[in-house]
């Protein structure tokens, strides 16, 4: 048997090593926690630094790089700045800035756009009841004009008249910026008269000088008039206000290969790289125009050249200096907008340039007196005289079965103008004696009416010759005198 204090001896030394067994272990866990709360400690700091650097680039982002993304939508050169720490670029916390920059970006594009549009929209009404009331004012002024006679009340009335042109011009313009048509529908026209026509809508009209080299009847489509009128108006403007009151405006009208182009060359300061680049880009009418990207107050000739080269094929161009320190500006218009209208049946105004060109083809030496004149086939035979003629005028020819030939000779003194009598038909000697016998034969049953004869009495009486009157020129007389002699 085992005896009693072995066994207290044996569980005492049990229960001892079981004690330093916990005691170790308590050691060692005691050494685990103190690791992990430096380990927590390590990572709670990193984490508060973190925080730290997220809240200040959130901060830098708000307070710097967000109202310079802004400011960008307008003006471009306006540089966004980047993180606050250049390590957080490309990380997820940079790239997530950037997404926040990109939203930005769209949705104040958006925003712009919607508000620019309601702009235009309420500008677009506003100018549409400016441009009917000018146009009535417009019709009242022209009927002043052709209602009262006096000198000074008629200089007074075209001043009011330019003025409202003038005027009419403007909200013309603000109409198209804002998408408007252009307001007026005209017939195909001879394109000096719609140069002409943009340059009487200026106040220093007066200063643009017109050279005409064009083909005499270069005209344009009717749709294309108008916004020609309207380029050429702001083109010229633009060269009239940048340039010294003392100085001309020299527009060239000119054939190219694809079309015609008209060129406008000032003498004024010109412009920087940076400004025709921003120019060449309005004209050019590829970008979306807002107003608010026109300035204050906004300068709307530009955008409207934008406009309408989008809107009807046309270019315009800026690129190029002017040879006299200026601008050069040159409007291309392609050949299918250009026609052709006979400038003998319809001519240009009055006050257009006329054209420098030579004509296409000269008049040959000979030709056809009833081609040359437009007489009828039944009259080839006989000769007139043109207006500004006499009889002296043609020649006779040799009898070689040749059409006479008409040759204009000077005048020693002009004959005062006076108004053109209507000349009768030139008769052939049988239609003429025809004619006469019908005449004669009417005259005779008037008077037998009269003296009680009756019609086969005056008609009998009618076909006996009657002596001729010595005092006066026969029909046949009169028709050779008047119509020339018959050939």
């Amino acid at each position: 048997m085992i005896e009693l204090p072995d066994l207290v001896t044996g569980g005492l030394a049990v229960g001892v090593l079981s004690a330093l067994a916990l005691g170790g272990l308590l050691l060692r866990a005691q050494r685990q926690q103190e690791g992990q709360r430096a380990e927590i400690a390590r990572l709670r700091a990193q984490l508060d630094e973190t925080a730290r650097a997220l809240a200040a680039e959130v901060e830098h982002l708000a307070a710097h790089r967000l109202p310079a993304a802004a400011r960008q939508q307008t003006h471009t050169s306006v540089a966004v700045p980047g993180p606050l720490r250049p390590q957080t670029s490309g990380t997820p916390l940079g790239l997530a800035l950037e997404h926040v920059l990109d939203a930005l970006r769209a949705e104040l594009a958006a925003q712009r756009t919607r508000i620019d549009a309601a702009a235009q929209a309420g500008m677009r009404g506003a100018t549409r009841e400016i441009q009917a009331a000018l146009y009535r004012l417009q019709d009242a002024l022209r009927g002043l004009q052709q209602k009262y006679d006096d000198p000074e009340l008629t200089q007074t009335l075209f001043q009011l008249d330019h003025e409202n042109e003038q005027s009419l011009r403007r909200a013309q313009v603000a109409a198209v910026v804002c998408g408007a048509w252009v307001g007026l529908a005209r017939e195909e026209s001879h394109l000096v008269d719609a140069v002409t026509g943009g340059q009487a809508r200026l106040a220093g009209y007066h200063r643009v000088r017109v050279h005409n080299h064009l083909e005499a009847g270069t005209a344009l489509v009717s749709h294309a008039v108008e916004p020609v009128a309207i380029i050429v108006a702001e083109l010229l403007d633009n060269a009239l206000r940048h340039s010294a009151p003392d100085t001309d405006v020299v527009v060239n009208l000119e054939h190219v290969h694809h079309g015609v182009c008209v060129t406008v060359d000032d003498a004024g300061v010109g412009m920087t790289h940076d400004e025709r680049a921003r120019a060449q880009r309005l004209v050019a009418g590829s970008d979306p125009i807002l107003l608010t990207d026109l300035g204050d107050p906004p300068r709307m000739g530009l955008a409207a050249i934008g406009q309408l080269t989008r809107q009807f094929d046309l270019g315009v161009d800026l690129s190029s200096p002017s040879p006299y320190g200026g601008v050069r500006a040159v409007l291309r218009v392609d050949s299918h907008l250009l026609g052709h209208i006979d400038p003998d049946v319809r001519p240009p105004a009055a006050s257009a340039p006329r054209s420098t060109r030579p004509a296409s083809r000269e008049e040959p030496a000979e030709r056809p007196a009833d081609t040359a004149h437009g007489y009828g086939d039944d009259r080839a035979e006989v000769g007139t005289g043109s207006a500004h003629d006499d009889d002296s005028a043609f020649e006779e020819q040799p009898a070689t079965g040749a059409l006479p030939r008409r040759r204009r000779r000077t005048r020693a003194t002009a004959a005062p103008e006076e108004p053109p009598v209507p000349r009768p038909t030139a008769q052939r000697p049988e239609q003429a004696a025809a004619a006469l016998g019908a005449l004669q034969a009417g005259t005779a049953a008037a008077r037998s009416t009269a003296d009680g004869r009756t019609a086969d009495e005056a008609a009998t009486d009618a076909e006996t010759p009657a002596e001729p009157d010595h005092t006066a020129p026969n029909d046949h007389e009169l028709t050779d005198h008047e119509g020339g002699t018959a050939r």
